[in-house]
Protein backbone atom coordinates (compact mmCIF):
# COMPACT_ATOMS: atom_id res chain seq x y z
CA UNK A 1 0.00 0.00 0.00
CA UNK A 2 2.01 3.02 -1.21
CA UNK A 3 -0.48 5.58 0.15
CA UNK A 4 -2.59 6.03 3.27
CA UNK A 5 -5.55 3.68 3.38
CA UNK A 6 -8.34 3.66 5.94
CA UNK A 7 -9.70 0.14 6.25
CA UNK A 8 -13.14 0.67 7.74
CA UNK A 9 -14.59 -1.70 8.56
CA UNK A 10 -12.18 -4.64 8.47
CA UNK A 11 -12.04 -7.72 10.66
CA UNK A 12 -9.10 -7.27 13.03
CA UNK A 13 -7.23 -9.82 15.14
CA UNK A 14 -4.87 -7.85 17.38
CA UNK A 15 -3.12 -10.76 19.05
CA UNK A 16 -3.57 -13.92 21.08
CA UNK A 17 -5.36 -12.34 24.05
CA UNK A 18 -8.21 -10.62 22.25
CA UNK A 19 -10.98 -11.94 20.01
CA UNK A 20 -11.18 -10.64 16.46
CA UNK A 21 -13.57 -7.75 15.92
CA UNK A 22 -14.60 -5.33 13.19
CA UNK A 23 -12.67 -2.09 13.54
CA UNK A 24 -10.98 0.71 11.61
CA UNK A 25 -7.25 0.63 10.80
CA UNK A 26 -5.15 3.34 9.15
CA UNK A 27 -2.16 2.09 7.15
CA UNK A 28 0.35 4.43 5.54
CA UNK A 29 3.31 3.26 3.43
CA UNK A 30 3.02 -0.22 4.90
CA UNK A 31 2.95 0.95 8.52
CA UNK A 32 -0.04 0.69 10.85
CA UNK A 33 -0.64 4.27 12.03
CA UNK A 34 -3.81 4.01 14.16
CA UNK A 35 -6.79 1.88 15.18
CA UNK A 36 -10.46 2.64 15.86
CA UNK A 37 -11.72 6.21 16.17
CA UNK A 38 -8.19 7.58 16.09
CA UNK A 39 -7.70 5.86 12.73
CA UNK A 40 -10.87 7.47 11.38
CA UNK A 41 -9.92 10.93 12.63
CA UNK A 42 -6.35 10.76 11.37
CA UNK A 43 -7.44 9.15 8.09
CA UNK A 44 -9.88 11.97 7.41
CA UNK A 45 -7.19 14.57 8.18
CA UNK A 46 -4.67 12.84 5.89
CA UNK A 47 -7.14 12.30 3.06
CA UNK A 48 -6.64 8.54 3.27
CA UNK A 49 -8.31 6.31 0.69
CA UNK A 50 -11.26 4.66 2.43
CA UNK A 51 -11.82 0.94 1.88
CA UNK A 52 -14.72 -1.08 3.24
CA UNK A 53 -13.41 -4.63 3.76
CA UNK A 54 -15.81 -6.25 6.23
CA UNK A 55 -15.05 -9.77 4.96
CA UNK A 56 -11.27 -9.44 5.00
CA UNK A 57 -9.00 -10.07 7.97
CA UNK A 58 -6.12 -7.92 9.21
CA UNK A 59 -4.00 -10.10 11.49
CA UNK A 60 -0.47 -10.66 12.87
CA UNK A 61 2.12 -12.36 10.69
CA UNK A 62 2.52 -16.14 10.56
CA UNK A 63 5.48 -18.13 11.90
CA UNK A 64 7.07 -21.27 10.44
CA UNK A 65 8.94 -23.32 13.09
CA UNK A 66 10.86 -25.44 10.59
CA UNK A 67 11.60 -25.68 6.89
CA UNK A 68 14.65 -26.64 4.82
CA UNK A 69 16.83 -24.49 2.57
CA UNK A 70 19.93 -26.47 1.65
CA UNK A 71 21.65 -23.96 -0.63
CA UNK A 72 20.61 -20.47 0.47
CA UNK A 73 22.94 -18.48 -1.80
CA UNK A 74 23.30 -20.46 -5.01
CA UNK A 75 20.42 -22.78 -5.83
CA UNK A 76 18.33 -23.70 -8.85
CA UNK A 77 15.22 -24.22 -6.70
CA UNK A 78 15.17 -21.58 -3.93
CA UNK A 79 17.55 -19.01 -2.49
CA UNK A 80 17.38 -16.90 0.62
CA UNK A 81 16.22 -13.95 -1.51
CA UNK A 82 13.37 -15.83 -3.23
CA UNK A 83 12.37 -17.49 0.05
CA UNK A 84 12.07 -14.12 1.80
CA UNK A 85 9.98 -12.78 -1.07
CA UNK A 86 7.62 -15.78 -1.01
CA UNK A 87 7.34 -15.67 2.78
CA UNK A 88 6.45 -11.97 2.78
CA UNK A 89 3.81 -12.48 0.09
CA UNK A 90 2.33 -15.33 2.15
CA UNK A 91 2.36 -13.32 5.41
CA UNK A 92 5.19 -15.23 7.14
CA UNK A 93 7.28 -12.97 9.37
CA UNK A 94 9.51 -15.63 10.98
CA UNK A 95 11.05 -18.74 9.39
CA UNK A 96 13.33 -21.24 11.12
CA UNK A 97 15.58 -23.35 8.88
CA UNK A 98 16.76 -26.83 9.81
CA UNK A 99 20.51 -27.58 9.70
CA UNK A 100 20.43 -29.68 6.52
CA UNK A 101 22.84 -28.26 3.95
CA UNK A 102 25.82 -29.42 1.82
CA UNK A 103 27.89 -27.47 4.37
CA UNK A 104 25.90 -28.74 7.36
CA UNK A 105 25.04 -26.03 9.91
CA UNK A 106 27.03 -27.65 12.70
CA UNK A 107 29.64 -24.90 13.14
CA UNK A 108 29.43 -21.21 13.96
CA UNK A 109 30.75 -20.07 10.57
CA UNK A 110 27.86 -21.90 8.85
CA UNK A 111 25.39 -19.54 10.53
CA UNK A 112 26.75 -16.39 8.89
CA UNK A 113 25.30 -14.35 6.02
CA UNK A 114 21.59 -14.94 6.63
CA UNK A 115 20.68 -11.47 7.96
CA UNK A 116 19.22 -8.82 5.68
CA UNK A 117 18.54 -5.37 7.20
CA UNK A 118 16.32 -4.47 4.22
CA UNK A 119 13.90 -7.33 4.88
CA UNK A 120 11.28 -7.66 7.61
CA UNK A 121 11.18 -11.46 7.20
CA UNK A 122 13.34 -12.81 10.02
CA UNK A 123 15.29 -15.98 9.21
CA UNK A 124 16.29 -18.14 12.19
CA UNK A 125 18.70 -21.05 12.01
CA UNK A 126 18.56 -24.28 13.95
CA UNK A 127 22.07 -25.44 14.90
CA UNK A 128 22.77 -29.13 14.41
CA UNK A 129 22.63 -31.64 17.27
CA UNK A 130 25.28 -33.86 15.67
CA UNK A 131 28.30 -33.17 13.49
CA UNK A 132 27.38 -33.24 9.79
CA UNK A 133 23.98 -34.64 10.79
CA UNK A 134 25.52 -38.10 10.89
CA UNK A 135 24.34 -38.97 14.40
CA UNK A 136 27.73 -40.12 15.64
CA UNK A 137 29.37 -37.08 17.30
CA UNK A 138 27.92 -34.07 19.08
CA UNK A 139 28.13 -30.69 17.39
CA UNK A 140 29.38 -27.77 19.56
CA UNK A 141 25.98 -26.74 20.93
CA UNK A 142 27.19 -23.88 23.12
CA UNK A 143 29.18 -22.37 20.26
CA UNK A 144 26.22 -22.58 17.86
CA UNK A 145 23.87 -20.91 20.33
CA UNK A 146 26.41 -18.22 21.18
CA UNK A 147 26.63 -17.39 17.48
CA UNK A 148 22.93 -16.96 16.87
CA UNK A 149 21.28 -20.38 16.49
CA UNK A 150 17.67 -20.24 17.68
CA UNK A 151 17.99 -23.74 19.13
CA UNK A 152 19.42 -27.18 18.49
CA UNK A 153 17.81 -29.60 16.03
CA UNK A 154 18.62 -32.57 13.89
CA UNK A 155 17.34 -33.50 10.45
CA UNK A 156 13.95 -35.21 9.97
CA UNK A 157 14.92 -38.51 11.59
CA UNK A 158 15.60 -39.94 15.04
CA UNK A 159 19.09 -39.80 16.50
CA UNK A 160 20.67 -42.70 18.38
CA UNK A 161 19.41 -42.61 21.97
CA UNK A 162 22.94 -42.81 23.35
CA UNK A 163 24.00 -39.65 21.52
CA UNK A 164 20.82 -37.89 22.61
CA UNK A 165 21.50 -38.76 26.23
CA UNK A 166 25.06 -37.46 25.99
CA UNK A 167 23.93 -34.15 24.51
CA UNK A 168 21.04 -33.69 26.94
CA UNK A 169 23.25 -34.60 29.91
CA UNK A 170 25.79 -31.93 28.93
CA UNK A 171 22.90 -29.47 28.75
CA UNK A 172 24.75 -26.84 26.71
CA UNK A 173 21.44 -25.82 25.11
CA UNK A 174 20.25 -24.44 28.46
CA UNK A 175 16.82 -22.79 27.94
CA UNK A 176 17.01 -22.94 24.14
CA UNK A 177 14.59 -25.28 22.33
CA UNK A 178 15.76 -28.70 21.13
CA UNK A 179 13.79 -29.93 18.11
CA UNK A 180 13.75 -33.67 17.42
CA UNK A 181 11.85 -35.86 14.97
CA UNK A 182 10.22 -39.12 16.14
CA UNK A 183 10.94 -40.98 12.88
CA UNK A 184 12.92 -44.21 12.78
CA UNK A 185 14.15 -44.59 9.20
CA UNK A 186 15.17 -48.23 9.75
CA UNK A 187 11.67 -49.16 10.85
CA UNK A 188 10.20 -47.13 8.00
CA UNK A 189 12.42 -49.06 5.58
CA UNK A 190 11.21 -47.97 2.12
CA UNK A 191 7.62 -47.32 3.17
CA UNK A 192 6.00 -44.41 1.32
CA UNK A 193 2.61 -44.03 3.01
CA UNK A 194 1.30 -44.99 6.44
CA UNK A 195 0.27 -48.62 6.77
CA UNK A 196 -3.47 -49.25 6.46
CA UNK A 197 -6.21 -50.55 4.21
CA UNK A 198 -5.76 -47.70 1.72
CA UNK A 199 -2.05 -48.45 1.30
CA UNK A 200 -2.79 -52.14 0.68
CA UNK A 201 -5.49 -51.36 -1.89
CA UNK A 202 -3.25 -48.95 -3.78
CA UNK A 203 -0.24 -51.28 -3.66
CA UNK A 204 1.99 -48.68 -1.99
CA UNK A 205 4.85 -49.75 0.26
CA UNK A 206 3.58 -49.24 3.83
CA UNK A 207 5.34 -47.25 6.52
CA UNK A 208 4.56 -48.98 9.84
CA UNK A 209 3.10 -47.00 12.73
CA UNK A 210 6.01 -48.17 14.86
CA UNK A 211 8.37 -45.94 12.86
CA UNK A 212 6.76 -43.02 14.73
CA UNK A 213 5.40 -44.53 17.95
CA UNK A 214 8.63 -46.24 19.11
CA UNK A 215 10.94 -43.20 18.73
CA UNK A 216 8.17 -40.99 20.13
CA UNK A 217 8.06 -43.11 23.27
CA UNK A 218 11.85 -42.87 23.55
CA UNK A 219 11.82 -39.08 23.22
CA UNK A 220 9.05 -38.69 25.80
CA UNK A 221 11.05 -40.87 28.21
CA UNK A 222 14.08 -38.62 27.66
CA UNK A 223 11.90 -35.55 28.18
CA UNK A 224 10.85 -36.97 31.53
CA UNK A 225 14.46 -37.82 32.39
CA UNK A 226 15.73 -34.34 31.46
CA UNK A 227 12.84 -32.04 32.45
CA UNK A 228 14.96 -28.86 32.29
CA UNK A 229 15.60 -29.35 28.56
CA UNK A 230 13.10 -27.49 26.33
CA UNK A 231 12.46 -30.44 24.03
CA UNK A 232 10.20 -29.99 20.98
CA UNK A 233 8.78 -32.74 18.76
CA UNK A 234 8.77 -32.28 14.99
CA UNK A 235 6.18 -33.50 12.47
CA UNK A 236 3.72 -35.63 14.43
CA UNK A 237 1.81 -37.57 11.77
CA UNK A 238 -0.32 -40.37 13.26
CA UNK A 239 -3.40 -40.78 15.40
CA UNK A 240 -1.39 -43.03 17.69
CA UNK A 241 1.28 -40.34 18.04
CA UNK A 242 -1.29 -37.76 19.10
CA UNK A 243 -2.72 -40.19 21.68
CA UNK A 244 0.72 -41.02 23.09
CA UNK A 245 1.52 -37.33 23.61
CA UNK A 246 -1.91 -36.64 25.15
CA UNK A 247 -1.64 -39.64 27.49
CA UNK A 248 1.87 -38.68 28.58
CA UNK A 249 0.55 -35.41 30.08
CA UNK A 250 4.05 -34.03 29.48
CA UNK A 251 2.90 -30.71 27.96
CA UNK A 252 5.73 -31.06 25.45
CA UNK A 253 5.41 -28.78 22.41
CA UNK A 254 5.11 -30.37 18.98
CA UNK A 255 4.44 -29.55 15.35
CA UNK A 256 2.50 -30.98 12.43
CA UNK A 257 3.13 -30.32 8.75
CA UNK A 258 0.29 -28.38 7.07
CA UNK A 259 -0.02 -30.97 4.29
CA UNK A 260 -0.96 -33.70 6.76
CA UNK A 261 -3.95 -31.59 7.87
CA UNK A 262 -5.50 -31.29 4.42
CA UNK A 263 -4.52 -34.56 2.73
CA UNK A 264 -4.51 -38.26 3.56
CA UNK A 265 -3.94 -41.37 1.49
CA UNK A 266 -7.65 -41.71 0.70
CA UNK A 267 -7.72 -38.36 -1.11
CA UNK A 268 -4.48 -38.46 -3.09
CA UNK A 269 -4.31 -37.84 -6.80
CA UNK A 270 -1.93 -39.71 -9.07
CA UNK A 271 0.50 -36.80 -8.78
CA UNK A 272 3.50 -38.34 -7.04
CA UNK A 273 4.54 -34.95 -5.66
CA UNK A 274 1.56 -35.01 -3.34
CA UNK A 275 2.40 -38.23 -1.53
CA UNK A 276 6.20 -38.24 -1.58
CA UNK A 277 6.61 -36.42 1.74
CA UNK A 278 8.28 -36.85 5.15
CA UNK A 279 6.83 -38.04 7.42
CA UNK A 280 4.72 -40.43 5.38
CA UNK A 281 1.19 -39.31 4.62
CA UNK A 282 -1.37 -40.95 6.85
CA UNK A 283 -4.79 -42.52 6.90
CA UNK A 284 -8.05 -40.53 7.18
CA UNK A 285 -8.13 -41.25 10.92
CA UNK A 286 -4.62 -39.79 11.24
CA UNK A 287 -5.66 -36.54 9.63
CA UNK A 288 -8.74 -36.25 11.83
CA UNK A 289 -6.70 -36.92 14.98
CA UNK A 290 -4.07 -34.35 13.98
CA UNK A 291 -6.75 -31.70 13.49
CA UNK A 292 -8.33 -32.59 16.83
CA UNK A 293 -4.93 -32.61 18.56
CA UNK A 294 -4.13 -29.19 17.14
CA UNK A 295 -7.49 -27.80 18.26
CA UNK A 296 -7.02 -29.20 21.77
CA UNK A 297 -3.38 -27.98 21.84
CA UNK A 298 -1.90 -31.43 22.22
CA UNK A 299 -0.04 -30.29 19.10
CA UNK A 300 1.34 -26.76 19.36
CA UNK A 301 2.14 -25.53 15.88
CA UNK A 302 1.66 -25.95 12.15
CA UNK A 303 4.90 -26.06 10.17
CA UNK A 304 5.33 -25.36 6.49
CA UNK A 305 8.17 -27.88 6.55
CA UNK A 306 9.07 -26.69 3.06
CA UNK A 307 11.64 -28.59 0.99
CA UNK A 308 12.22 -26.79 -2.33
CA UNK A 309 13.15 -28.90 -5.37
CA UNK A 310 13.97 -27.76 -8.89
CA UNK A 311 12.26 -29.09 -12.02
CA UNK A 312 14.96 -31.61 -12.81
CA UNK A 313 14.77 -33.04 -9.28
CA UNK A 314 10.98 -33.46 -9.46
CA UNK A 315 11.32 -35.57 -12.62
CA UNK A 316 13.51 -38.18 -10.96
CA UNK A 317 11.92 -41.57 -10.15
CA UNK A 318 10.11 -41.39 -6.80
CA UNK A 319 12.62 -43.70 -5.09
CA UNK A 320 15.49 -41.40 -6.13
CA UNK A 321 13.81 -38.04 -5.55
CA UNK A 322 14.08 -36.18 -2.29
CA UNK A 323 10.68 -36.16 -0.54
CA UNK A 324 8.92 -32.93 0.34
CA UNK A 325 6.73 -30.07 -0.85
CA UNK A 326 6.98 -26.30 -0.90
CA UNK A 327 4.31 -23.59 -1.15
CA UNK A 328 4.17 -20.97 1.61
CA UNK A 329 1.39 -19.11 -0.21
CA UNK A 330 -0.86 -22.18 -0.08
CA UNK A 331 -0.79 -22.83 3.66
CA UNK A 332 -3.20 -20.17 4.98
CA UNK A 333 -5.79 -20.52 2.15
CA UNK A 334 -5.76 -24.32 2.43
CA UNK A 335 -6.09 -24.38 6.21
CA UNK A 336 -8.76 -21.66 6.19
CA UNK A 337 -10.89 -23.86 3.96
CA UNK A 338 -10.16 -27.06 5.88
CA UNK A 339 -10.35 -25.76 9.45
CA UNK A 340 -12.45 -22.59 9.44
CA UNK A 341 -14.91 -23.33 6.63
CA UNK A 342 -15.24 -27.12 6.91
CA UNK A 343 -14.47 -27.72 10.59
CA UNK A 344 -15.91 -24.53 12.13
CA UNK A 345 -12.74 -23.26 13.78
CA UNK A 346 -12.61 -19.71 15.08
CA UNK A 347 -10.09 -17.29 13.58
CA UNK A 348 -8.28 -17.18 16.92
CA UNK A 349 -7.85 -20.96 16.91
CA UNK A 350 -6.34 -20.93 13.43
CA UNK A 351 -3.89 -18.15 14.37
CA UNK A 352 -2.93 -20.06 17.52
CA UNK A 353 -1.83 -22.89 15.23
CA UNK A 354 -0.15 -20.75 12.54
CA UNK A 355 1.38 -17.88 14.52
CA UNK A 356 1.12 -17.80 18.32
CA UNK A 357 1.88 -21.50 18.94
CA UNK A 358 4.86 -21.56 16.54
CA UNK A 359 6.25 -18.43 18.25
CA UNK A 360 6.16 -20.20 21.63
CA UNK A 361 7.75 -23.26 20.08
CA UNK A 362 10.69 -21.08 19.00
CA UNK A 363 10.81 -19.16 22.30
CA UNK A 364 9.87 -15.96 20.43
CA UNK A 365 7.54 -13.17 21.47
CA UNK A 366 4.15 -13.67 19.87
CA UNK A 367 3.33 -11.63 16.79
CA UNK A 368 0.75 -8.88 17.38
CA UNK A 369 -0.61 -5.80 15.63
CA UNK A 370 1.01 -2.58 16.83
CA UNK A 371 1.15 1.06 15.76
CA UNK A 372 4.18 1.86 13.57
CA UNK A 373 4.64 -1.81 12.73
CA UNK A 374 4.85 -3.53 9.35
CA UNK A 375 4.14 -6.94 10.85
CA UNK A 376 0.61 -7.45 9.53
CA UNK A 377 -1.17 -9.32 6.78
CA UNK A 378 -4.51 -8.76 5.06
CA UNK A 379 -6.28 -11.99 4.11
CA UNK A 380 -9.26 -12.22 1.77
CA UNK A 381 -10.92 -15.63 2.23
CA UNK A 382 -13.05 -15.08 -0.90
CA UNK A 383 -10.25 -14.14 -3.31
CA UNK A 384 -9.89 -16.63 -6.17
CA UNK A 385 -6.56 -17.05 -7.92
CA UNK A 386 -4.68 -19.58 -10.03
CA UNK A 387 -1.53 -21.15 -8.61
CA UNK A 388 0.66 -20.62 -11.65
CA UNK A 389 4.35 -21.44 -11.59
CA UNK A 390 6.67 -19.41 -13.80
CA UNK A 391 8.95 -21.98 -15.40
CA UNK A 392 11.14 -19.23 -16.87
CA UNK A 393 12.23 -17.93 -13.47
CA UNK A 394 15.62 -18.80 -12.02
CA UNK A 395 15.75 -20.17 -9.39
CA UNK A 396 12.53 -22.11 -9.88
CA UNK A 397 10.85 -24.17 -7.15
CA UNK A 398 8.92 -26.90 -8.97
CA UNK A 399 7.45 -29.04 -6.18
CA UNK A 400 4.43 -26.98 -5.16
CA UNK A 401 1.07 -28.79 -5.02
CA UNK A 402 -2.09 -27.57 -6.76
CA UNK A 403 -0.18 -26.37 -9.81
CA UNK A 404 -2.52 -24.69 -12.28
CA UNK A 405 -5.49 -25.05 -9.92
CA UNK A 406 -7.85 -22.36 -8.66
CA UNK A 407 -7.23 -21.49 -5.00
CA UNK A 408 -9.81 -19.83 -2.77
CA UNK A 409 -8.35 -17.37 -0.25
CA UNK A 410 -5.26 -15.20 -0.53
CA UNK A 411 -3.01 -12.85 1.43
CA UNK A 412 -3.77 -9.77 -0.66
CA UNK A 413 -1.51 -7.32 1.20
CA UNK A 414 1.30 -7.58 3.73
CA UNK A 415 3.36 -4.92 5.46
CA UNK A 416 6.54 -7.02 5.40
CA UNK A 417 9.33 -6.05 3.05
CA UNK A 418 10.65 -9.26 1.55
Amino acid sequence: MPESHLLDPVQVLYGSHKKSTKDAVLISNGLIKAFGEKAREQGNQDGAIAKSLPNQLLAPCLVDPHSILEEPFNSRSETLTTLRHKAANAGYGHLALLPRSPSWRDRANQLQGFDNPNSDVIIHLWGSFSKSGEGSELAPHAELLKNGAIGIAEDDKMLPVGLLKRGLSLGEMREYPVLLAPRDIELQDNGLVREGVEALRAGWLPDPLASETIPLGQLLALHKQYPKISMRLMNISTSEGVSIIADSKSKIMSSVCWWHLIKDISSLSHNELEWRVVPSLGRPEDRKALIKGLLERTITAVAVNGVPLNEEETKLPSDKRAPGLSGFQLVLPSLWQELVVKSGWEIEQLWEALSFGPSRMLNLDEEQLQVNSRRWLLFDPNKKWINKLDHQKTPFCANEPFQGEEILGKVVECGLRG
